[in-house]
């Protein structure tokens, strides 16, 4: 914001004019226009804070002049000035797009809290836009979590993606976040205000999967008992996500490629062409190319759809982001739970960190909320994990130990460190190492299970 508010003052009076300027030069910058025509040529000259027009000018009036203003890219605050003061004339005036109207013969108190108060209404309205410019580049990317170089890769093309028009090509494994990433791009996108539309393609058999995408005639096959809406249509204005699109059988891949290319569509059983307004986001865990050369995806539907290709990176290929989902995922189970957990220990967020999470972040956030159900403390361990991922870490040497699915929790930890100290020819810095913990940790756990006293370690040199 300037120092200095500006005004631009009209009324075909001339005395009228100059007394408001005296007025109110002290603390604002002022402008005069004894017409409409000259009032518009300031306004696309100049950046003005606040126009106080009067109603009766030759030519166009005060309210033709508020109009025309307000249909400017950035219109400032208008306020009419009338000597014809009614409820009517206010009505009207704020209809025309007003902000606020005063009755001459003007009392120049008012005049002042009048401009005052509209131009504060005016700057925290400037300063709201200038922050919403700020942060919508990132607010649509609040679902994703990371801050890892691999995933700031991701927000720059998914920013730099949405804007356009494009078809993107979402690949990555499963649970990688491919929906999220298509969420983002339609909250950046020039359609967020029409609809996000997502159809898991795998879920629904060729049939469904048809009517489901592009709607039905009534009596069109068996059980088509009225008309019916495709996807296609329902998304108009908007995105229509097509999840794991590397699944749908070939008749509906033609139908796809049809609709992207002539923009329209035919219901099942219908024969006249529905033009349809929409941008395609696909996603996929497969290889579409491989699936091509192998014949078992159309070449020319493929490059339909890759027009921008985004690749969601695995989880084990940014674990300093896990951190960061582990602390939104404890925070949102706790609060769906009523529970106060905190966080987990110190052995269970090494293990966390050392697992390689196949699933990817899908599986860390059932794994995070199994520990928040389970969980008897503010601190989550490793027997709140779920079973299948407490094992050793790949690298650990002692992958290949299974843990027994007969025994309890306590009673597996007990024979993992057993082994890991056997292999270690009892020597606790290479087994903790061994074990993903801490020496600390293992000295802790050799007390908690009574191994220390039993002298185990002198039987693991033996």
């Amino acid at each position: 914001m300037k120092a200095k508010a500006t005004l631009l003052i009209v009324d075909d009076e001339k005395n009228a004019r100059d007394g408001l300027r005296t007025a109110l030069e002290e603390t604002y910058d002022i402008y005069v226009a004894s017409d409409t025509q000259q009032a518009m040529h300031v306004l696309e000259s100049e950046t003005i804070d606040l126009v106080l027009t009067d109603l009766k000018m030759a030519g166009e009036d005060g309210l033709q002049l508020i109009q025309r203003t307000k249909r400017l890219p950035q219109p400032p605050a208008c306020v009419l000035m009338t000597a014809y003061g009614s409820e009517k004339t206010a009505v009207e005036a704020m209809k025309k797009g007003a902000d606020d109207y005063l009755t001459k013969p003007l009392d120049l108190d008012e005049v002042e809290m009048v401009v005052a108060r509209h131009l504060k209404a005016r700057r925290l309205e400037v300063e709201n836009t200038q922050l919403r410019s700020r942060i919508e580049p990132r607010f649509g990317l609040q679902e994703i979590i990371g801050e890892s170089a691999a995933m700031a890769s991701v927000f720059d093309w998914i920013k730099q993606v949405a804007p356009s028009q494009a078809t993107v090509l979402i690949q990555g494994e499963s649970g990688s976040g491919k929906e999220m990433a298509a969420k983002a791009i339609h909250r950046l996108s020039t359609r967020k205000d029409g609809p996000l539309i997502t159809v898991h393609c795998a879920a629904l058999s060729p049939q469904l999967l048809e009517s489901e995408l592009f709607g039905h005639e009534k009596g069109s096959f068996t059980g088509a008992s009225e008309k019916r809406i495709g996807r296609f249509e329902a998304a108009a204005g908007g995105t229509l996500f097509l999840d794991e699109i590397g699944e749908i059988d070939s008749s509906i891949q033609v139908k796809i490629l049809r609709a992207l290319g002539e923009r329209s569509i035919e219901r099942v059983g219908g024969i006249k062409p529905i033009p349809v307004d929409v941008r395609v986001i696909a996603a996929t865990n497969r290889d579409l190319k491989k699936m091509m050369d192998e014949g078992k995806f159309r070449e020319d539907l493929y490059y339909r759809l890759n027009v921008i290709q985004i690749t969601m990176p695995p989880l084990r290929a940014r674990p300093e982001d896990i951190p960061l989902l582990v602390k939104k995922f404890l925070e949102e189970f706790s609060h769906q739970n009523q529970k106060q957990v905190r966080g987990f220990t110190q052995e269970a967020t090494e293990w966390l960190l050392a697992y390689q999470w196949p699933g990817n972040v899908r599986q860390l956030r059932s794994a995070v909320e199994h520990a928040v159900v389970l969980a008897r403390s503010e601190e989550a361990g490793l027997q709140d994990l779920p079973p299948s991922i407490v094992q050793v870490p790949e690298n650990s040497g002692l992958a290949t130990m299974p843990l027994s699915r007969q025994l309890n929790w306590e009673e597996n930890e007990k024979q993992l460190i057993l082994k890991a100290l056997l292999k270690t020819h009892g020597n606790r810095t290479e087994a903790a190492l061994a074990l993903g913990i801490s020496r600390r940790t293992l000295h802790r756990k050799l007390k908690e299970y009574g191994l220390e006293e039993a002298g185990i370690e002198k039987n693991c040199r033996s």
